[in-house]
């Protein structure tokens, strides 16, 4: 028996971009101690406060079936918080809470794209991306940003492969690089996406995350509000990664086929943890400063250390909790650099190729350490790749 093609050729025939962290994973396995600077999770729990309300919601009973589209409360405070932000009005019916932001993507894409269906996406791309669009049957296509732009995107490299397709998905504040889309680059992408006729898939689980510039929804853009989906999640902004709890937000047809979706796939989200959410986002933008501060924290410690030496540029981390890295200078490969680093001092960096061939020749770092044990890390990396430099 075989499986279906559709689970055989979701990673389109190649790696999945996650080979020097298994690595890193192994060599802990073994007993060897390395220091992990590769996926987005905090080093700081979810709040206490959040989990006494998840087990009082437990406890008073909240375990049985939840609402598919999500619970009132949680769909009504989600709204009040979009519309409180990007100004467009926005009530329940334009959101459906989903099993954390990846969920969101795949259902945002088989709401919207056909099998056969052309989607486009932009590299450097977060690493379940292509995959994501396998899944529901589209066509991925790729369209590459350039470092030498800061990996913000053209709107005419994307117009030049727009005829034809039906959605184009972004990501800003973005991961893997960092780099916050300026009002020019969205306003541009959204002409684009209306100038053809696309739909917009907006993952903005990052938008807490900004440490300058300023966060813009493209679904507040002129023309965009019924052409965009919106990608969001509890798990950066609170610290939830493991609660699974996210949302879409769109226009209300497109939210109602949504929730037939859920109802034949993921039946929702379990009720304790759509009232922790709800609780989470009451509590006002303060929790969510703090949950952030680290990152901003050290985020000014980096660019202090990367100042000192000239053989690792920092690509302009405005947002998320990564930096790129141009380890270009060494003359290696973004994945030959991470597997030379954690074999010769075991820190783990994920390749810029992990993420697409635009970051090729780089490495991204997830800011996910304790301070001390980060600065650390960062100067044995940039002396490591100093010595490279000088040898190439």
């Amino acid at each position: 028996m075989k499986a279906s093609q559709r689970i055989t050729t979701l990673l389109g025939g190649g790696s999945d971009g996650w080979d020097v962290f298994n690595r890193a994973r192994k060599m802990i396995g073994d007993g060897t101690p390395v220091t992990e600077l590769t996926i987005g999770e905090h080093d700081i729990r979810t709040a206490a406060p959040i989990l006494q309300d998840m087990h009082r919601a437990a406890m008073a009973g909240h375990t049985g079936y939840a609402a598919v589209p999500g619970t009132t409360h949680l769909r009504d405070v989600v709204a009040a918080r979009v519309q409180s932000r990007t100004g467009v009005p926005t009530t329940r019916a334009n959101v459906m809470i989903t099993p954390g932001g990846q969920s969101a993507l795949f259902a945002a894409h088989a709401a919207v794209c056909d099998p056969g269906d052309t989607a486009l996406y932009l590299d450097p791309f977060y690493a379940t991306y292509p995959g994501t669009l396998r899944g529901v049957s589209a066509k991925p296509l790729c369209i590459q940003t350039r470092a030498e732009d800061a990996f913000q995107p053209r709107a005419s490299h994307i117009a030049a492969h727009a005829e034809g397709a039906k959605s184009l998905l972004i990501n800003s504040p973005n991961n893997p690089t960092g780099v916050v889309y300026s009002r020019a680059t969205l306003e541009g992408i959204a002409q684009v996406c209306i100038d053809n006729d696309l739909w917009l898939i907006s993952d903005e689980v990052y938008d807490t995350q900004v440490w300058e510039g300023a966060h813009i929804s493209p679904r507040a853009l002129p023309g965009m509000t019924e052409r965009t989906l919106v990608v969001g999640s509890m798990s950066k902004s609170h610290a939830m990664t493991g609660s699974r709890c996210g949302w879409i937000i769109g226009p209300e047809d497109i939210v109602d086929h949504l929730i037939n979706l859920a109802t034949h796939t993921t039946y929702g989200v379990p009720g304790f943890i759509q009232d922790a959410a709800a609780f989470a986002l009451t509590q006002g933008e303060a929790v969510e400063t703090e949950v952030a501060a680290p990152f901003r924290r050290r985020r000014a410690l980096a660019k202090k250390v990367l100042a000192a030496q000239n053989a690792v540029a920092l690509v302009p981390a405005q947002g998320a909790m990564y930096l790129m890295l141009d380890v270009r200078s060494t003359g290696m490969t973004g994945e030959a650099f991470a597997n030379a680093l954690l074999d010769a001092h075991h820190i783990a960096v994920m390749p810029g190729e992990s993420f697409g061939q635009s970051a090729a020749g780089h490495v991204r770092v997830a800011m996910t350490i304790e301070d001390g044990a980060f600065e650390t890390a960062l100067r044995t990396l940039c002396a490591f790749a100093e010595g490279l430099a000088k040898a190439a």
